[in-house]
């Protein structure tokens, strides 16, 4: 399953150059930046993976959101925006849920391209044809700031039990 090694490289006030390491054996240096990107109102981020988390569509709110192009994000593996303040056992449920063919729904704190961040309600689907997963559908919309203030405190904790 997913896990994500931090690493921290270098500190200048607000910002963190972080070496990030993927499950996958791939890695890339990021400057994090402590500045949050407003979710806009009425707005829905929407995409599709296939079963590997390779992004296979994506719509204009999400490449909005993100601060990546199209091009920049089809056949890339959505952990792409997976900000260091998510804890991996948020994810491990997110994959052992669809995997089995159930719907997951969470709070997720994403990653931009220039090291920012949003946070967002997601609800994933798996896509299910002739019997079988083939990708899933992420839908995202905004999520409230007293969800959001409780994500933080509840991830710092599960952070600190990941170790």
């Amino acid at each position: 399953m997913e896990t994500i090694d931090f690493q921290l490289i270098t500190y200048l006030e607000r910002n963190i150059d972080m070496k990030l390491h993927y499950y996958d054996g791939t890695d890339r240096v990021i400057n994090i930046i402590d500045q949050e990107e407003p979710f806009p109102d009425g707005r829905l981020i929407v995409s599709r993976t296939d079963t590997m988390g390779i992004l296979t569509h994506c719509n204009q709110s999400f490449i909005d959101m993100s601060g990546y192009t199209e091009e920049e994000l089809i056949g890339k593996n959505h952990y792409i925006l997976r900000h260091p303040d998510m804890p991996a056992a948020a994810f491990k449920g997110l994959w052992s849920t669809v995997k089995e063919g159930g719907k997951w729904d969470g709070y997720v704190k994403n990653l931009r391209k220039d090291g920012s961040y949003y946070w967002v309600h997601a609800v994933v689907i798996p896509n299910v044809r002739n019997g079988n997963i083939v990708g899933y559908t992420s839908v995202r919309r905004k999520p409230s700031r007293k969800k959001i203030n409780q994500c933080i405190s509840l991830y710092a904790e599960m952070l600190a039990e990941e170790g």
